[in-house]
């Protein structure tokens, strides 16, 4: 079918009037954000490091729950999710690649393949409620092999690993599980010319097989190399959708100064659970 005869594709993310008090004085509250991500499509996330994007990521991870009152400001696969944890999420088909490698996206003092564990138990690692030894290990290598990650070998603690090396694992391994939403942060952080593509690639791939992918960025390039559309955050508001093949990094470069940006909203902000 032409595409305007196709129906719109699933919701796997909605953002509905998102409002958020961050109670850390040095943290960023965010302001009645909306924002819709379809399956088949990549959203960027484009500002200045110190915007919301953190807390956004937080908010939409389940690393930073709302009051149950406040549970249909998020939705994932037309499912209200605002109010539970990382792991409920995950089970729902959710992945996610923090900024921060290591403490939250890998745990330094184990092994690469007890990292992959973390994540991935439910790919048949796990079964009974005992590791399956090698399944794990074979997942692991699936890591290391298929993104190219300098290691010796599975059982190289997480912590041994570049900088680079870590994204990359990491990276491999929430691709690997076939989300069907996936949210990545800073995706090519310290890694080489040739993996920052390869990753570029593999996203637009996963995409193309009907994941949706919001990215958080702020390597502008980036953004508009494998993004559909981009939204910009400045100071916890977001943007308008901007089509990427619709506008110019001097648009997007208004919104991340405030020119483009709403005035802030007086809603009452609603905070996160104790």
């Amino acid at each position: 079918l032409p595409p305007s005869d196709r129906p719109p594709a699933e919701v796997r993310l909605a953002l509905n009037g998102l409002i958020y008090r961050n109670s850390d004085p040095f943290g960023v509250s965010l302001g009645d954000i909306n924002l819709t991500l379809r399956a088949g499509e990549i959203v960027g996330i484009a500002g200045i490091s110190g915007n919301g994007q953190r807390e956004l990521a937080a908010l939409i991870s389940g690393e930073v729950p709302l009051a149950g009152r406040a549970r249909d400001m998020i939705a994932m696969m037309g499912a209200p999710v605002g109010h539970l944890g990382v792991a409920a999420r995950r089970q729902a088909g959710f992945a996610f690649v923090p900024e921060d490698r290591l403490g939250r996206g890998a745990v330094p003092e184990l092994s690469l393949s007890h990292n992959a564990l973390l994540t991935a138990h439910g790919q048949g690692l796990v079964r009974r409620g005992v590791i399956r030894r090698a399944a794990e290990a074979d997942f692991t290598r699936a890591c290391i092999d298929g993104f190219d990650v300098r290691t010796p070998g599975p059982e190289a603690e997480a912590g041994a690993l570049s900088g680079g090396n870590l994204q990359k694992f990491i990276m491999g391994r929430e691709i690997l599980l076939a989300p069907r939403l996936l949210l990545v942060a800073q995706p090519t952080w310290g890694v080489d010319v040739g993996a920052a593509s390869d990753i570029r690639q593999r996203l637009i791939r996963l995409r193309n097989e009907g994941a949706a992918i919001l990215v958080i960025s702020e390597e502008l390039e980036e953004l508009f190399e494998i993004c559909d559309r981009l939204h910009v955050l400045h100071k916890g508001h977001l943007s308008p959708s901007l089509h990427t093949h619709a506008t110019s990094i001097e648009e997007v470069g208004s919104h991340m100064i405030g020119e483009g940006h709403s005035a802030t909203p007086t809603a009452t902000p609603t905070g996160a659970m104790a």
